[in-house]
Formats: C-alpha cells, structure tokens, sequence
C-alpha cells in the first residue's frame, strides 16, 4: 500500500514533527510513504518539495494580506487565523496518482488551498487528516480560545476586528462544507480532547472522528546519564533544574508570564533551583527570573533528549496545546513534567503518577507543582513511570498499527 502525506514542513514545528515521525513508523512497518511539503527544511529522501521558492512566499503572504485587510489594517491576530485562499497542485503528482491514501497534516500557510482539498477529497481516494489543530473543523482559526461558534457555523468571529454574522469565518466554514462534501474523510485527532471537540462542529458530519495519538522514537528518546550530561554541558550538578523549551520562548501562547510567576512563587522557599530556558528569544526570559537560569538559545531536535535528560523536571505553561511533542519527549527521557490542565496534557501527564496538572492559568498551583514533584514525591518513580507511559502508548509501532487498520479499512 502506497501513502502519500501532505504537510507545509518536515521539520519545522510539532506538527511538521509528528508527521516525520509517523512516516518512519510506517516505513518500518513496510508501508511505502512519501512526503510532499511545501518547504523542505530536513533531508529525508521520502520527503520531496512542491511549488517554487518564489510562488510559496507569494503565496503566504498574499493570504496575510487578505487576513490584514479584512481585519482593516489591524496586525492581530494575524497568525491565528488561515483562510486557504492559494496553494500548490498536489493531485496532478504522480505520487498522488500512484498512492492509494492521501494522509494530510497541518496544511496551511500556502501549502493547500481548499480548493486543492476539495479535488483531493472528491479523487475517491482514502483520505485521511490528521488534526493537529481546531482549524480543519471551525471556519478560520487554529484555536477557538473557549469560541463555541464553529459548533453552529461561525460567524462573529472573535478574531476579526469587525466580525458579523457573514463575516469571512462563515463564509470560509460553508466553503470548507462544500468541500468536504466530495468524499469521505477520515479525520484523527491527536488526542481526545481534540476528538471531542471536533465532533461538535457540523464540518465533521458524514465523516469518521477518531483520536490517535502521535508516535516518538523511544530509541533515541531515552534517559542518560544526568550527572555526565550536566559536566557536558557545564550545568550545575547539585541543582534541581527545570526546564522549559519553546520554538520561540518569548511567545505569550506559551504561558511565559505564568513561568515567571511560579519561579517568583518558588524563590520564597527554595535557593537550589535552577531554570533553564531553551529556544530563540529565550535570553530576554533570564533577567525577569528570579532564580538562577541559563538561556540554551535554539537547540536542534538530535540533541534535545540530552537537554531533557539532564533536567529534573519540565515544564510547559502553555496555553494553547493539543498533545504537545515536548511533553511526550521529557517524559520519553524520564523526566516528569507539569502542565496546565489545557487541551491533551491531562492524558499525557498522569496527575500524582508521573507528574502534576496544574489548574489552567494558575501560576501559584504551577509552582505547586514543582514543588511537588522535586521535593514531596517518590522523583524516581514519577521518572519510571513517565518513560513506561511513553513506550506503552505512543511507541511507533502501536501508532503505526493504529494508522494502518485505518488504512486498510473499507
């Protein structure tokens, strides 16, 4: 059986991950995958680029302009929505030709317009999409943020400065209906809270909703050596630390002013703390923590599980999340984690077990949490029983399985 996956990147953010991921999973179980992106950032020979360097940037920012001038000239928000307006021609490929399951992932920023998803859903192929966002069932953002209007048909859209009742995430839910309409769609959520969510909305209607989680190497994500890692790395050997990681640190979605507040409430009691802080931008974190810390910059993916190895806890403030790779990788490396109780993070962290979920937008219950787990808890079973969670639900070959039977099905 040939399958052929669709995303914008390969390697350039979570969800670009999750599909690199699951394509080797299926790889190794004898299924032939390809991956057709619209910008090719890693050097997987099964992944292969669509469109011109030219026409993608054209293409990208021609839908910014259209998402700027339609919320008059304002910049916010300006990310948070994706109206599929253009993108590249995936269903003239003869790798499209030649697959027997188009399997689609996070397709926005100029990679498909929904146009290209209504002839790839009306060309009788399995389709199948994973979600890694609220996008493909609401109208035009990526995450409601507590908005119930996707579950109608949108409209009065609260990320449009000047929403009405047949502003642009009405229209664009009905051109996502019409689409749909083509064919059958198999879409997979990456995890429960998503699923549930995305039954609610009429785009799902007539089509399967299932939740499969996302897969991670337990091969290359795997507890080291933390006192030789943290010589390595000139890290303090008699700290506690704590991590933090971000793409971008400095970006508010990820509960930054949160962090800061928990290391504030944590420096009233404890002096053997030290934060680490990983990702562009994260220099400008240091001189608002009160607490030592270093800032790590940009690390690349092959090193990350060194970084989670030689922490003792990560943690993940974030505010808008769906099954976080980060979390899944911590504790692949053994180490705990805590988070907001915020989209698929209560079924990653198991509260009391291998970590501890916070209450949603509660700095003081964050660093509750740290504190419990470095300081009250048994550190060495919370560690085991991180790990046995990651290898027992999201080792590659049970999410390959879980994909395959869907394939497969009829």
């Amino acid at each position: 059986m040939r399958v052929l996956i669709i995303s914008t990147y390969d390697t350039g953010g979570g969800a670009a991950i999750a599909a690199t991921r699951l394509m080797h999973a299926l790889q190794s179980a004898g299924y032939d995958v390809n991956m057709a992106v619209r910008t090719r950032q890693g050097n997987d020979p099964a992944v292969f680029p669509v469109g011109s360097h030219t026409g993608n940037r054209v293409r990208f920012y021609g839908e910014r302009g259209v998402i700027y001038l339609h919320n008059r000239l304002s910049k916010r928000y300006l990310f948070d929505v994706s109206i599929a307006n253009s993108g590249v021609s995936v269903t003239d490929l003869p790798e499209f030709r030649s697959a027997d399951v188009i399997h689609l992932h996070w397709v926005n920023q100029g990679m498909l317009s929904l146009e290209e998803v209504r002839r790839i859903v009306a060309s009788g192929k399995k389709v199948v999409w994973t979600m890694h966002d609220m996008w493909p069932f609401t109208g035009i953002c990526h995450h409601a943020a507590g908005c119930t209007r996707y579950e109608t048909s949108c409209g009065n859209c609260p990320y449009l400065v000047a929403g009405s009742p047949n502003d642009l995430s009405l229209k664009l839910f009905r051109k996502k209906q019409r689409a749909y309409a083509k064919g059958k769609i198999t879409f997979v959520a990456c995890s429960r809270w998503l699923r549930e969510l995305a039954e609610k909305s009429p785009l799902t209607r007539g089509h399967e909703v299932v939740d499969i989680p996302n897969p991670i190497d337990t091969e290359v994500y795997f507890p080291m050596d933390k006192a030789m890692l943290r010589d390595k790395m000139c890290l303090p050997r008699k700290k506690k630390i704590v991590l933090f990681a971000a793409a971008k640190a400095s970006d508010p979605r990820k509960g930054l002013e949160y962090l800061i507040q928990a290391s504030h409430t944590l420096a009233q009691e404890r002096d053997d703390l030290f934060f680490l802080i990983a990702g562009t931008e994260s220099e400008a974190i240091l001189n608002r923590l009160p607490l030592p810390a270093q800032s790590m910059g940009y690390i690349p993916p092959e090193r990350m599980p060194e970084l989670y190895s030689a922490a003792d806890l990560y943690i993940t403030p974030s505010l808008q999340e769906n099954l976080p790779n980060t979390i899944m990788e911590a504790m692949a490396c053994g180490t705990p984690c805590v988070g907001f109780r915020i989209g698929g993070i209560p079924e990653m962290i198991d509260h009391g077990v291998n970590g501890y979920v916070a209450e949603y937008r509660n700095g003081d219950d964050l660093a509750r949490g740290v504190a419990e787990v470095l300081y009250k808890a048994d550190w060495e079973a919370f560690s085991r029983r991180a790990r046995d969670k990651v290898v027992r639900t999201y080792a590659p070959e049970k999410i390959a399985h879980r994909y395959t039977t869907l394939y497969e099905r009829e």
